[in-house]
């Protein structure tokens, strides 16, 4: 997976790629060279007592020495744009991806897994990027040309080369192995850190009203010594990695020294040359320490690179048509005439891992010029229902389609401009109050704004501000209380002007008067557009064309509501409830 997503991300950067290699190449043979040079200056300048020799190799090994450093810095300089720019990249395609996803994979996935996916583990994939081009490439130069260049010196002491790389290799891999499965747990782990803490720091005022803190306390702790565990274990392997590199090139050096004085000592090998093979031995050994380093990188990197490849590969059921009507945004989708028609036919939808349908044989019709309620008991589907025009997910059998053109062959783009949805849980980004009323229409002025904002009775509240339409607005909107919240997001839909209005108990924090008012004042404004309203309140929908009836997922009464009065017993016995049957009757 990590050779795959790289192969795929670094083909941008294929130039500098190349200069880093071309340069790393330069540094590792500037190293290689400088200890035969020192060797030169011991064995002919100094036992010879040949001064000018010695400056003359002194100079070029301070010249080999400038390539060497000059070459280390610009390859430095050039590994860390290719893997800031990978690391910019895969993070943007995770972003790209997400965007496309229905509830379905946003479900599957959850919000901090793909938050962790899009931060933490692109970062790995990043620093492994930097670390393979930076060491990686470096290493094996120098190793080979390390033990080439050795030989050279001397022959006689070759097995010590092999022995001590082996046994430094096969160290290294039984460490490793072990480190695969914990850095996998560690990333899961991580995961349901992430999970706690954001479902603690979104409902801090929950557990503080119902004074869950000392639980909740434990319930984090539990899983944050779970990850501080397995990191321990982590850092267990780890801390004895680089003891093992030191102690097999500290004895390394002491046989080489121990064998390498009899040579010398036996005529068969110069002081120098027993110096310059020292120097290879331990460049041999730091190359191969290298490219541990980067081998310890390794399990973690192909471990986030897997669960980035997951959402990458992963296609939303919400699939675009190749060749969609509507394309352009201002259009008609079905041609000439009234637009906004909604339309369901026969609808289920069931949600994965449920036992039955969510919505089962669902039929209705919404004009433009026209309001369409939605009411049923809790769990009946209306919020489903609501979801499935805006295509935020697909049915499993029948057809939403709007002027008679399935949902299903519009452009996503031209769908979305069509349909204003307030959800039900309304959403504020961190922003302004204008920032976030121009989400709908982004080249709306401050008269449409304020326009928008009188009709959604927001008006008063924004005039309070000092600050008016660019009063900041905190993430979710939670410095402003939930119907203001309510009125916000209703605002938002009213400046995006869309044929097709979907309020899903976009009222429910409303007081009756204020519910009214913003009634009344919608009326003029949607009057060629459809709307559809989900709504707990009788009140609210006591003036709707037709109110749809839903009770387990089916509709069972469609009519105004004089006529589900006497005809939908489900429908009576909500009005009774709520004790307005008497003043609706």
């Amino acid at each position: 997976m990590l050779t795959r997503l790289l192969r795929r991300h670094l083909r941008p950067y294929a130039g500098l790629v190349a200069v880093v290699l071309v340069l790393q190449l330069v540094a590792a043979l500037a190293s290689l060279l400088l200890p035969s040079l020192n060797a030169d200056i011991i064995d002919r300048g100094i036992v010879q007592t040949d001064l000018p020799f010695i400056w003359r190799v002194g100079a070029l090994m301070l010249a080999v020495s400038a390539v060497q450093a000059i070459a280390q810095i610009a390859a430095t300089w050039a590994a860390a744009r290719t893997a800031m720019g990978v690391g910019r990249d895969v993070r943007a395609a995770v972003f790209d991806r997400v965007l496309t996803f229905s509830s379905r994979e946003m479900g599957q996935f959850g919000a901090p897994s793909l938050i962790t996916r899009s931060t933490n583990d692109v970062q790995q994939v990043q620093q492994v990027t930097f670390m393979a081009l930076v060491m990686l490439v470096a290493a094996p130069i120098t190793a080979v040309g390390g033990v080439v260049m050795a030989i050279r010196q001397d022959v006689g002491l070759s097995p010590l080369i092999a022995v001590a790389v082996t046994a430094l290799l096969l160290a290294m891999t039984l460490v490793i192995r072990r480190m695969v499965p914990l850095f996998r747990a560690q990333q899961t782990q991580l995961d349901a850190v992430n999970r706690v803490l954001r479902e603690q720091i979104t409902g801090i005022r929950v557990i503080r009203a119902f004074t869950r803190e000392p639980e909740e306390q434990q319930r984090f702790s539990r899983t944050n010594t779970e990850l501080t565990r397995i990191g321990i274990r982590v850092g267990d392997l780890l801390a004895l990695m680089f003891p093992v590199v030191m102690l097999v090139m500290n004895l390394s050096s002491v046989a080489v020294i121990w064998f390498g004085a009899q040579r010398v000592e036996a005529g068969a090998m110069e002081v120098g040359a027993l110096t310059a093979y020292i120097s290879y031995l331990i460049q041999i050994l730091m190359s191969i320490m290298m490219a541990t380093m980067v081998a310890t990188m390794l399990p973690r990197a192909a471990v986030s690179a897997e669960r980035i490849s997951e959402v990458l590969d992963t296609r939303s059921t919400v699939v675009p048509p190749p060749e969609p009507h509507g394309s352009s945004p201002g259009g008609s989708p079905g041609g000439a005439g009234p637009s906004g028609t909604v339309t369901l036919a026969e609808v289920d939808f069931t949600y994965p891992g449920a036992d039955a349908p969510v919505l089962h044989d669902v039929s209705l019709v919404a004009r433009p010029g026209t309001t369409t309620a939605i009411v049923g008991g809790t769990g009946s589907g209306k919020t489903t229902l609501m979801r499935l025009i805006p295509r935020l997910a697909d049915v499993d059998d029948g057809q939403v389609s709007i002027d008679g053109v399935p949902v299903t062959e519009l452009a996503p783009e031209a769908l979305w401009s069509m349909t204003g949805l307030v959800p039900q849980r309304p959403y504020l980004f961190s922003g302004t109050v204008a920032s976030n009323l121009r989400f709908g229409n982004p080249e709306a002025d401050d008269d449409e704004l304020w326009e928008a904002l009188r009709v959604a009775q927001a008006e008063d509240f924004v005039r309070t501000f000092p600050e008016l339409l660019e009063h900041r607005i905190a993430q979710g909107g939670t410095n402003v209380s939930g119907g203001q919240r309510q009125r916000l997001c209703i605002a938002r839909a009213l400046v995006a002007r869309p044929r097709v209005y979907l309020f899903d108990d976009s009222f429910s924090a409303l007081d009756l008067a204020t519910d009214a008012r913003l009634r009344r004042a919608l009326g003029p404004v949607t009057r060629e557009a459809t709307v559809i309203v989900v709504a707990q309140r009788i009140s609210t929908v006591l003036d709707a064309d037709q109110i749809v009836v839903l009770d387990q997922g089916r509709v069972v009464g469609t009519g105004t509501h004089t006529e589900l009065l006497g005809s939908c017993p489900t429908y009576a016995e909500i009005v009774r409830s709520q004790q307005v049957g008497e003043v609706a009757v």
